[in-house]
């Protein structure tokens, strides 16, 4: 993200009098998406309910409609897309009743290979990134007042778990929200990072070696029961948002984004969202304008947070972009494209 972003009243209006509202997606199938994940503006993969997969190769012009075998009880919360081909599916849910599961597809979608299953109780997993093809993290819930986080360096075959001495302690009722595939994000070649909610307040854990060791950063944010932080992308080595707010009141007013400059070692509040509440998902479209999404609507701003307009009320859960082109889903099916110039 640049420190300067045109944000003139002349390009402001013209940012926002050019954007037309998302345009629906015709999908055969009633599955909640809150996983999205884009390897082009043409290639788009999402995950929901049901063990339902859904892939787009032509910007959404057609729409690949599958189920993972043997997966009808997983709810795919988030999704990794490599190529036209090859992506992950990262299934959330109680271990213990077989829902923590990793899958990969190589050959668009027609099998599916299960590269991870652990029926250790506890797990629950929230999100999963990869750095490049071969380098990949996955998030889980705490164990014993520590993340459970895995990563791989050969493409998902194997998984090793990160030694919980080399993790932050919790806060009391800490976790993730697997709300919208980017409570766990990478950037670059190393970096990744966690937000997380259910604490006294809002909190960023860093790790700079591909997740080996971390270090936590409290964000102004507020946090508690079903609050927190739901969302982050990072858009640079320095510079990120972060979005949240409180699943069970999707629409109370309040802060609910904040940016860093400095690569998550301080945070700044951002105004509260236009429209107001919970916002799951964050985008950096072209013009360096952010992109949120949640419940309540959809918000854009032109001038790195400060201030915020309203878009539409349509509640999506995730959103991914790729030079423009935007892809949000969420409940019953929901999905629509969008193109920002």
């Amino acid at each position: 993200m640049k420190q300067t972003i045109l944000s003139c009243l002349a390009y402001f209006t013209v940012a926002f009098s050019t954007f037309a509202q998302w345009q629906p997606q015709l999908v055969q199938t009633d599955a909640s998406f809150r996983a999205v994940s884009v390897a082009s503006p043409d290639i788009a993969w999402i995950g929901g309910t049901k063990g339902t997969f859904v892939r787009t190769t032509d910007g959404g012009k057609t729409w690949q409609t599958g189920t993972v075998s043997d997966a009808q009880a997983c709810d795919f919360r988030d999704v990794q897309a490599v190529d036209e081909q090859t992506a992950y599916l990262m299934s959330a849910g109680p271990a213990e009743k077989g829902q923590a599961r990793i899958y990969k597809t190589t050959n668009g979608g027609q099998t599916w290979s299960l590269l991870y299953q652990t029926q250790q109780q506890g797990v629950f997993f929230d999100g999963i990134d990869f750095w490049d093809k071969q380098h990949g993290i996955v998030l889980s819930d705490p164990i014993d007042g520590k993340w459970f986080i895995l990563t791989t360096d050969d493409g998902g075959q194997t998984w090793k778990q990160v030694p919980a001495g080399n993790l932050p302690p919790m806060q009391p009722n800490e976790a993730a929200f697997a709300a919208s595939g980017t409570s766990l994000i990478v950037q670059g070649k190393r970096d990744a990072w966690i937000v997380s909610g259910g604490g006294t307040n809002g909190r960023v854990f860093h790790s700079k070696d591909r997740g080996q060791t971390w270090t936590v950063t409290n964000t102004p944010l507020p946090a508690g029961e079903a609050t927190g932080l739901f969302g982050a992308r990072f858009f640079s080595e320095k510079a990120g948002v972060v979005v949240g707010g409180n699943y069970k009141q999707e629409q109370q007013p309040g802060p609910n984004a904040a940016i860093t400059r400095d690569g998550g070692q301080s945070w700044q509040l951002l105004a509260p969202t236009n429209p107001p509440g919970l916002k799951e998902a964050v985008a950096l479209i072209p013009g360096d304008r952010l992109l949120a999404v949640g419940p309540s609507g959809t918000s854009l701003s032109a001038d790195q947070g400060q201030t915020w307009q309203k878009l539409d009320n349509d509640g999506f859960h995730s959103l991914a972009c790729a030079k423009g082109t935007c892809y949000a889903v969420g409940a019953k099916g929901k999905i629509a494209v969008q193109r920002f110039k």
